[in-house]
């Protein structure tokens, strides 16, 4: 066995003549422990929110979306197109034309967005989890063009999914308007409703969107054959990441390729920045915390000068025994790194559990009732590298002076 580790090792575990020591030793392991616990338990919480808003996307946004690198819309038969819509890994292809209207009911206007979908489209969403009324989810019967809205949208009109139709209006294509008679300058068009709208749980949605046919998007924004985005959902077992890079290769730099993390590329960075404020946060609070093994390990020092000047003498070289107290002072940081990772682990399950920590005292009042909490498993490797290095470096250049200071040759105990 190693000569310094023994040695720390016994320091670590036995009693010290001063009983102040051992205490100390403790409240470093506890308060290391804490810190780290924190770190844990905060991460996984940000985590919980990240997967939280990840689904709630999902119940809209598709697997994977291509759109045109520049400008808005794209030709729906490009030959690029084409020879990737032969793709076996993917199971849906949805053609979609979406852009900004105006939505007018009675003495009401609101502007929103219109998006025009084929009948692919109900394959990529899960409707029942964002549906809203008792209606069916259809956008065309015959000669009637049907909208599913948004539930915000149908408030600003001041209306329900029973609601009479909407008339919706959008800008001729290369034209000015026409003071003297500017309802002669727009695309006119009107949808029913089938007693269905959606509630996504998100106001970008919910409070903008009308999901209707895209042979009425088409005429409303005189774009025949064209489409703004192509939504694809891959079939079990695909890797979306495999799939977009080859899908990307084929495209070219004419078209992008974005998952659903990209699609929503401002609010995930908004969370990973908010995450790593509150990580370099914590890592602060760890640091103040390893102040402690410092003065733990300055009071061990000078209690045991007597032991050192015996190993001196038995052949120790100073290098040895400040190897001594340096790992004792790591020992302790590992100690308490294990016992906050255990530590914020079983919180972090109790949590996911029994959902101790609530949003409000009555269910209902957010979208979750509950904190959500998610365990990744690269967060506890950067957790206790984080807490190692900090620990290691702390007690580094305090050490080696006061092993200096303290276990001098020349010291006559």
């Amino acid at each position: 066995m190693n000569f310094p580790f023994y040695i720390a090792r016994r320091y670590l575990v036995s009693k010290k003549s001063h009983h102040a020591i051992n205490i100390i030793s403790g409240v470093s392991v506890f308060g290391i422990a804490i810190a780290t616990a924190a770190l844990v338990c905060i991460l996984s919480v940000f985590n919980g929110f990240q997967d939280m808003v990840a689904g709630l996307f999902t119940a809209f946004d598709p697997q994977l979306k291509i759109l045109p690198t520049e400008g808005k819309y794209m030709a729906a038969d490009e030959p690029e197109l084409m020879q990737i819509r032969g793709d076996e890994r993917i199971a849906v292809w949805s053609e979609v034309v979406e852009d900004n209207a105006l939505f007018t009911l009675a003495n009401r206007q609101v502007m929103g967005v219109v998006k025009g979908v084929d009948d692919e489209f109900e394959k990529l969403i899960d409707v029942d989890r964002i549906r809203f009324g008792e209606g069916v989810f259809e956008l065309h019967a015959d000669v009637i063009d049907y909208g599913v809205a948004g539930i915000g949208l149908l408030s600003s009109l001041g209306t329900s999914v029973d609601f009479p139709p909407i008339q919706v209006y959008a800008p001729r294509k290369g034209e000015r308007i026409d003071l003297n008679n500017p309802t002669a300058s727009f695309n006119h068009e009107e949808f029913y409703s089938p007693q269905l709208g959606f509630n996504v749980k998100q106001g970008k949605y919910d409070a903008q969107y009308v999901i209707t046919n895209i042979a009425l998007a088409r005429r409303l924004f005189e774009r025949q054959g064209e489409v703004t985005q192509i939504e694809l959902q891959l079939k079990d077992g695909a890797d979306t990441d495999k799939v977009k890079a080859d899908l990307t290769d084929v495209l070219g730099t004419q078209y992008k390729v974005l998952d659903r993390y990209e699609q929503q590329e401002d609010t995930f960075r908004i969370m990973k920045v908010e995450k790593l404020i509150s990580y370099i946060f914590l890592t602060f609070i760890l640091l103040i915390a390893c102040f402690n093994i410092i003065g733990s390990l300055s009071m061990l020092i000078i209690d045991k000068r007597e032991d050192a000047v015996t190993l001196r003498n038995l052949g120790a070289s100073d290098g040895q025994i400040a190897g001594i107290f340096m790992l004792e002072g790591r020992m302790i940081a590992l100690v308490g790194a294990v016992v906050g990772i255990v530590i914020g682990l079983t919180l972090c399950l109790i949590q996911q559990e029994f959902g101790v920590i609530k949003f409000g005292k009555s269910a209902g009042s957010y979208i979750i009732d509950v904190y959500p909490v998610s365990v990744h498993a690269w967060d506890l490797v950067v957790v206790f590298l984080t807490v190692v290095v900090v620990g290691f470096v702390s007690v580094w250049y305090p050490v080696r002076r006061l092993s200096r200071k303290y276990t001098k040759q020349n010291y006559q105990p």
